[in-house]
């Protein structure tokens, strides 16, 4: 909750509510959502734009009170100046995104969302493992070097079938579509689903699973291919861990669901 007294808590607090909702909105089950969205976003960069202002103010008004690390107070003020300056001209930009959201949310209002046609798709997608940062670098220079289809190849070894699929039933890593981020790269080979980030370091493997049930003659479980089986290196860890999460330490031997 807000502090409304004490800024640096409250500007953490901003700052992991917007990473929170940068992984909520990867995919919207009701396209209704985003009006709402959009709305609480145009709200926000009002106010963005007035701690914008008040850091300024506050660079300007203490300015002569600033010293560099060798107790300069003239490098120290123009510092000072030059840092408020620079935060107005970020409100100013501001003023733009102001107008577009404005604009973003009266076209958006006037949508009326229907139920999406019934279609005999692939089925859902449920997670296999995610990589992010150091873990996913050996992941990227794989792509780089051999091709997405060898990637896929490799990162195929966290599939551990049913288990897998019972872990991401579990966690609630199961998506009527791909999800992607905006700069995110997708290449689909058979019923595996690669995305991945060059830029944001990180890389995820989605498997297809039928919406319905299997039928009572199918195997109970899908075991992976014999040259896989041999290079797993870890089940999938069944957490809550993702992208926009607070970092945390772990290692490519360890799979995590999205």
């Amino acid at each position: 909750m807000p502090a409304f007294e004490n800024p640096t808590a409250d500007a953490a607090e901003a700052s992991e509510a917007l990473r929170g909702l940068a992984h909520a909105t990867r995919v919207f089950d009701n396209p209704a959502d985003t009006y709402a969205v959009i709305g609480d976003l145009l709200g926000g960069v009002r106010s963005l734009r007035q701690v914008l202002h008040q850091l300024a103010a506050a660079h300007l008004t203490h300015g002569r009170t600033a010293r560099t690390d060798n107790g300069d107070p003239q490098a120290g003020l123009r510092a000072a100046v030059a840092a408020a300056n620079q935060l107005q001209a970020a409100s100013v930009l501001l003023d733009r995104v102001e107008n577009n959201l404005d604009a973003a949310s009266q076209h958006s209002g006037t949508i009326a969302w229907h139920p999406a046609p019934e279609t005999q798709g692939p089925g859902r997608w449920v997670s296999v493992v995610f990589l992010q940062g150091q873990d996913a670098d050996e992941v990227l220079a794989i792509i780089d070097r051999d091709g997405a289809d060898a990637a896929i190849s490799h990162l195929a070894g966290f599939d551990m079938g049913e288990e897998t699929t019972q872990a991401a039933l579990v966690n609630g890593y199961v998506y009527e579509q791909i999800p992607t981020g905006a700069l995110d790269r997708t290449i689909t080979d058979g019923e595996y689903a690669l995305t991945y980030n060059h830029d944001l370091g990180h890389v995820s493997l989605l498997r297809t699973h039928p919406t319905r049930e299997p039928n009572t003659d199918a195997p109970a479980t899908k075991a992976a291919p014999a040259h896989l089986r041999a290079r797993r290196q870890a089940s999938v860890i069944e957490d809550d861990d993702d992208w926009f999460a607070p970092a945390q330490r772990s290692s490519i031997s360890r799979g995590r669901a999205l």
